[in-house]
């Protein structure tokens, strides 16, 4: 039986590198269904057209990890229209064998919510501004900024909005090294599945 670990969180709270760390680990495929909102973003033109229209090549671009991809995604993903067209996709990647690792931000809540391990990954805006800054090459201010306008959008909006879902465990990773995070995650997923 598929076994399905959804891991939600804000940017740069470091939900990204857990999922593809704990993927590796159990030997799962690995989902960043954040990927498919910033490809509908980036694709440009009628947001609702791209999300139906969207194949797997382009969540292959090389510009889908900028902070201008990001806003898009935040935005695009605030249709319903699009949300649903991208529900099934996620859905069924979901319950592959022999598992999947899903991050995102309505993971545990919407898309999977009978996924046998929930998390949801944060961090203080001030270390996830620090770390995305970093990987950016970006200003600590302007990200900062930019952080907090996303997390409002997309904790504020009617459809699928971010928050942890009520049996989520929560991982806050500020004052934690990746390892010690990656540690604390993969024991309880060992946990739910002896």
């Amino acid at each position: 039986m598929p076994f399905t670990i959804a891991i939600d969180g804000p940017a740069a709270s470091g939900k990204g590198t857990i999922a593809r760390a704990m993927a590796r680990h159990f030997g799962f495929s690995h989902l960043d269904t954040g990927l498919l909102y910033r490809a509908v973003g980036a694709l440009g033109g009628d947001p609702i057209v791209a999300a139906r229209g969207l194949q797997p090549a382009d969540l292959e671009r090389d510009d889908l990890r900028s902070a201008e991809a990001g806003q898009a995604a935040s935005r695009v993903a605030a249709i319903p229209e699009v949300r649903a067209a991208l529900v099934d996709f996620q859905r069924r990647f979901a319950r592959s064998e022999p598992g999947a690792v899903l991050d995102g931000r309505d993971i545990g809540t919407v898309i999977c919510p009978e996924a046998e391990v929930k998390l949801y990954v944060t961090a203080s805006d001030q270390v996830r501004a620090g770390r995305r800054a970093l990987e950016l090459g970006a200003d600590v201010a302007q990200i900062l900024t930019e952080l907090r306008e996303r997390d409002a959008r997309d904790a504020a909006r009617d459809v699928a909005p971010m928050r942890p879902a009520d049996d989520a465990i929560m991982l806050d990773t500020s004052d934690l090294t990746i390892e010690q995070a990656l540690t604390q995650a993969i024991a309880h997923a060992e946990r739910v599945r002896a």
